[in-house]
């Protein structure tokens, strides 16, 4: 327990300051409008239709549950994002155009992070119970240690690809952000400090992928120490 508090605690407050960073920012300039006054969906569509890419823009339910679709080719704005025209819409309707832009440019990291998904899924769901069905084998002994050693070990690779799918994010969402800034950039959609709030507020929302990769990063490690300290035992 105490291994575990030491590997966990530090993800856990980043993520928690993290999460704050983002609501706090997106808060501030959510309440900005930008000085052509045009909304988060008008200026996806723009940006779109300069890169030349024909999809569709569909609303989706929640809050900051923007995104885009790369199996059904599809941007999917919250009402928040795409029916405002806020300095903080902007910015994350555009990082959604930039992985929109990715997929049509065929972008290498975006698509091994589409690849590895279904084995992503599978390991965050299913990588700890291997692991701890494994460890608990391993403590009956000897006659069920190496099965049980098999077994976790099994998990930890399905678990690592949970792990790996957080690390192939990173480049991945900071391309689409840096994206978006080189668009408001080039056409003026925003400037001065309009720029400089959908900037803050991309950059936070980065804040975030670091926090889940280090978590999980952390986790992994955790793991591993758990099966290897179990077999020496």
């Amino acid at each position: 327990m105490i291994l575990y508090l030491i590997l966990m605690i530090p993800p856990l407050i980043f993520m928690i300051y993290a999460q704050f960073k983002v609501k706090n920012t997106y808060s501030k300039y959510a309440k900005i409008g930008n000085h052509k006054g045009i909304t988060g969906a008008q200026a996806a569509a723009q940006m779109l239709r300069a890169n030349g890419i024909n999809i569709p823009i569909e609303t989706v339910a929640g809050k900051l549950t923007d995104h885009y679709d790369p199996a059904k080719k599809v941007l999917r704005l919250s009402p928040e994002v795409g029916g405002t025209a806020s300095v903080a819409a902007i910015g994350i309707a555009l990082h959604e155009v930039g992985h929109a832009v990715q997929h049509h440019t065929k972008y290498g990291m975006m698509g091994i992070r589409t690849f590895l998904v279904p084995a992503a899924n599978i390991g965050s769901n299913l990588g700890w119970i291997f692991i701890f069905a494994g460890v608990l084998l391993m403590g009956f002994g000897e006659v069920f240690a190496e099965f049980g050693t098999l077994i976790a070990m099994i998990g930890l690779i399905l678990f690592s690809a949970a792990v790996l799918f957080t690390l192939v994010t990173l480049p991945v969402e900071f391309d689409a952000s840096n994206r978006a800034r080189r668009m408001m950039k080039d056409t003026g959609i925003l400037v001065g400090q309009e720029y400089q709030g959908a900037s803050a507020v991309l950059s936070a929302a980065a804040l975030t992928y670091v926090a889940a990769m280090l978590q999980a990063v952390a986790q992994l490690l955790y793991f591993g120490l758990m099966i290897f300290g179990v077999r020496r035992d």
